[in-house]
């Protein structure tokens, strides 16, 4: 069963149980992939919906910050509560080793030894992240990972 079907068939449990945040927050979700499919013109792939699934999750995670900042705990909560029925549908989170671990890897992969090769490092890895790591996240560990092999190139170079 595909992801989207999954999701349709939990909608209707949810309207079945009576669980109104979850069939409302799957509605969205679908809604969402459903505006991706027009405008792309095609059903979308199982890593699109995954993708339109952790931009729904990365919306809310944003809301609750803004929530916070204003004072509203109770919506802030609630946005919580959405992000935790969404993520029931993404993969496992990579933990901060297993990043690392893939960091190193696709600076060897890429042959990258400045901070220059960047894209090809984040090429390299945003399919391996995808829905799994936080994008700017990782793009902060390589850059610092980059800027020490920078620092390390032109260290032995002085020498």
């Amino acid at each position: 069963m595909s992801l989207q079907q999954r999701i349709q068939t939990d909608i209707a449990t949810a309207m079945r149980g009576g669980d109104a945040l979850r069939r409302d927050v799957l509605r969205m979700a679908s809604s969402a992939a459903h505006y991706a499919e027009k405008r792309n013109g095609r059903p979308l792939t199982e890593d699109e919906f995954l993708a339109v699934l952790t931009r729904e999750v990365k919306t809310r995670r944003e809301s609750v910050e803004a929530f916070r900042g204003g004072g509203r705990e109770d919506l802030a909560t609630k946005e919580e509560r959405e992000i935790e029925i969404l993520s029931e549908y993404l993969p496992q989170p990579l933990t901060e080793s297993q990043i690392a671990d893939l960091v190193g890897q696709a600076i060897v992969a890429t042959g990258a030894a400045s901070a220059r090769d960047m894209g090809k490092v984040m090429g390299w890895l945003s399919p391996r992240t995808r829905g799994r790591a936080d994008g700017r996240h990782v793009s902060e560990l390589v850059a610092r990972a980059l800027a020490q092999a920078d620092l390390a190139a032109h260290d032995g170079a002085g020498s």
